[in-house]
């Protein structure tokens, strides 16, 4: 697991830098049949990713890449689930606030996740192996896994905050999101609510620095699996918010249900 980690890291990384390459450079914007962006950042992205994972011979499905019926995924015991730029609206706007994201998937659950912002060089990482999450503030490319886990911070790490800190999304908040907000300002008062763009949001609750996530707009598996990973190995919570139960991955249908991500109780 530890390698597989190492080997997800590196590839978020070769990703991160291949998208810094055509940030500040003009680009071409398309769109998808569900009117999403799409960019050469995107396509480039994936490219990385995919031939780095290449090695580990485990099933790639990835938002960018070949959609494998359910009939060959169900078969998978295990498979890289993979978003190589979210955030696509946040790269055109150029306000830093994209990532990229990889995770493990075993019997329908993130093992492992890694989550990387390039403009902020900063990295997320944890394993259901290391039963820990961790942020990193990168310095070179060159690390080992060994190296980093010395210079990363465990998380959550301490917040001193006096309100209920709620992050929405910066592009996606839809009238469902903004009842349940309003709800919560109703059960607690006065609320801190931060907006951010894409997987970013999971990471400020993994780390503690907010305290919950909901998110009833449509995503995909893609769009949640590696902070999930993250955020549980932190020691919080993505719950479906159908069922209660953690989102659950490599399913028929892609789309995620409605869900809320909770930190860790102190």
């Amino acid at each position: 697991m530890d390698h597989l980690l190492e080997i997800a890291i590196n590839a978020a990384i070769a990703a991160g830098n291949e998208i810094m390459c055509h940030y500040d450079k003009p680009f071409e914007v398309n769109y998808k049949s569900d009117d999403s962006p799409l960019t050469i950042a995107d396509r480039s992205a994936h490219a990385v990713i995919a031939e780095a994972l290449k090695i580990t011979e485990i099933p790639l499905l990835s938002e960018e890449g070949k959609h494998n019926p359910f009939e060959e995924r169900k078969l998978w015991k295990r498979l890289w689930i993979v978003d190589p730029l979210d955030g696509t609206k946040e790269l055109i706007k150029h306000n830093g606030e994209f990532t990229v994201n990889i995770a493990l998937v075993e019997g329908n659950k993130p093992v492992l996740g890694v989550v990387y912002c390039p403009t902020l060089k900063t990295l997320y990482f944890g394993s259901i192996h290391l039963k820990k999450a961790f942020k990193l503030i990168l310095k070179d490319n060159s690390a080992s896994l060994g190296e980093m886990l010395q210079r990363a911070a465990l998380l959550p790490i301490e917040q001193k905050k006096q309100l209920l800190t709620i992050v929405a999304s910066k592009s996606h908040l839809n009238p469902e999101t903004s009842e349940f907000i309003d709800q919560l300002k109703q059960q607690h008062g006065n609320i801190n609510l931060v907006s951010k763009g894409s997987s970013l949001k999971f990471c400020l609750v993994a780390e503690g620095a907010a305290d919950i996530y909901p998110r009833f707009a449509p995503t995909f598996e893609w769009d949640t699996a590696a902070a999930q990973a993250v955020v549980e190995m932190a020691g919080g919570e993505v719950i479906n918010t159908e069922t209660f139960f953690p989102l659950s991955y490599n399913k028929e249908n892609l789309l995620n249900p409605g869900f809320i991500a909770r930190r860790k109780q102190t």
